[in-house]
């Protein structure tokens, strides 16, 4: 295969355009002599005559005009390739990979990413869910770029490979059926719960949370059913089975037959971070992602609108 040089074929170009080795040369900042060698030079390469004396000038063959055909058209990718590098350069190309916790997903995730995709639109994004936990070994594989995360979940503070950042605050509301006494109970408080049937899962980090927060309102949860499926959870309440920890994140929408309380005074939070590769958060394409990320749970935090509770 032929070592192809751009230059020769810019010089074969330009002198296409301009019809003279002199104009040429000038053009190009180069001397005559040069232009010659150049042209000289690329004819031995493809094996054809590119150039034939026409009176005092030259002009190209027609082997020269097969060639700036397929010219035109690599250098036209050319610029094109530089333009997506670019792209790279400023966020604005490539792809980024978020592994998340599920109930970040859908009010957290989605539209920080739909955002960022209307905003730079050839920037290719990826979710991957994982549980909380397991964003860092997703991590440290090099199979995500930003992981979403429990604070409670996350490595101590002196493991240098992380760069983590708090994201968001997401409070706990709890869920109990629409018709129980305690859907109306003003003031509702954690310790008043004590008494109920409880629905949780056997392990993981909810199952943690939940103990944690009943324990610091002075009671052990009696665990009635176990599930660890929002969806299954909210549907179990509405059936008057339990109750339940909701995380803010996680009931976006109201579900018929279930009543959402803000506990006073005691109501127990869970604190999401972000965390990526230390010193990858400056990668433009990541750095827009966590931005977006940031935007979107500022929303959330502050939204305009106030989600109905009771």
């Amino acid at each position: 295969m032929t070592d192809w040089d751009l230059r020769k074929l810019r010089v074969l170009r330009t002198l296409e355009e301009l019809g003279t080795v002199r104009a040429t040369a000038e053009a190009l900042s180069m001397t005559p002599s040069a232009v010659s060698q150049q042209l000289s030079s690329l004819s031995q390469q493809v094996g054809v005559a590119l150039l034939e004396a026409h009176g005092r000038r030259v002009r190209l063959t027609d082997a020269a005009h097969v060639l700036l055909r397929h010219t035109d058209v690599v250098l036209a990718q050319l610029e094109r390739a530089e333009a997506e590098l670019d792209g790279y350069v400023r966020g604005e190309s490539g792809r980024v990979r978020v592994g998340t916790f599920a109930t970040a997903i859908p009010g957290l995730v989605v539209p920080a990413l739909n955002a960022l995709r209307t905003a730079h639109p050839g920037l290719r994004t990826r979710v991957h869910q994982a549980e909380a936990a397991e964003v860092y070994e997703l991590l440290s594989a090099g199979e995500i770029d930003i992981g979403l995360s429990l604070a409670a979940q996350a490595p101590t503070g002196s493991d240098g490979r992380y760069d983590r950042t708090e994201l968001l605050t997401d409070p706990l509301d709890v869920a109990v059926p629409a018709q129980h006494r305690l859907a109306t109970t003003p003031a509702l408080r954690m310790r008043d719960l004590a008494e109920e049937p409880w629905i949780y899962g056997a392990s993981g980090p909810w199952r943690e949370i939940t103990l944690s927060a009943c324990a610091q309102a002075g009671f052990a949860p009696e665990q009635a059913h176990v599930a660890s499926d929002w969806r299954a959870i909210l549907d179990m309440v509405a059936a008057g089975m339990g109750v339940a920890l909701i995380p803010r994140l996680a009931a976006a929408q109201e579900t018929p037959g279930v009543a959402l309380r803000i506990p006073h005074t005691d109501q127990p939070r869970r604190h999401v971070v972000t965390a990526v590769r230390s010193g990858s958060g400056q990668r433009p394409q990541i750095a827009l992602a966590l931005q977006a990320l940031a935007e979107a749970a500022a929303r959330l935090s502050n939204p305009t609108v106030q989600p109905k509770r009771t």
